[in-house]
């Protein structure tokens, strides 16, 4: 891919409302490189790994980016990360400075894996990506994922795509 592109997000398959249907054949082995791409910076809560304040700091965000920005189908990604089992580090694409939010530039080449499953599966896919990542030679490449649905949306799809993203 061009240099801060994202594979589309098709918006148009969108049967709940809420998170389109995933196509993960877009998104599976796709390399992205990024160079100073901004992204609006948040930080969730967790419980041992497990967010408690995820949904109200995604609509906090999401409605700063989409007032600021718009919406647009070619630049939606949200990485997130853990940074310990109390606290997880989300960003968001945005095309230009959202007021209120903290911004921040990624620059790094990127491949990614789609993985399928539960949650709990997160540390199998980290410790895959992590492979990868040494694989290509980066050993102590960062990984992200993109949770692609929210949970509701991932039941009634009856798959839970995630979107592995190693730096190689």
């Amino acid at each position: 891919m061009e240099t801060n592109e994202l594979p589309h997000y098709d918006m148009s398959d969108n049967p709940t409302g809420c998170c389109p249907r995933f196509h993960p054949d877009v998104w599976d082995g796709v390399e992205l490189h990024f160079k100073d791409k901004p992204f609006v910076r948040a930080e969730t809560k967790s419980v041992m790994h497990v967010p408690v304040n995820m949904g109200k700091v995604f609509s906090r965000v999401q409605s700063h980016v989409e007032a600021a920005t718009g919406f647009d189908p070619d630049n939606t990604i949200v990485l997130s990360r853990d940074l310990s089992p109390w606290k997880s580090e989300h960003l968001f694409a945005a095309d230009q400075p959202v007021p209120d939010e903290e911004m921040v530039t990624l620059s790094g080449d990127f491949v990614t894996k789609v993985f399928e499953g539960p949650y709990k599966d997160a540390k199998d896919w980290y410790d895959e990506m992590k492979q990868l990542a040494a694989g290509r030679g980066k050993a102590d490449g960062e990984v992200w994922f993109f949770y692609s649905t929210c949970p509701k949306c991932a039941k009634v799809y009856g798959k839970n795509y995630v979107v592995g993203l190693a730096e190689v």
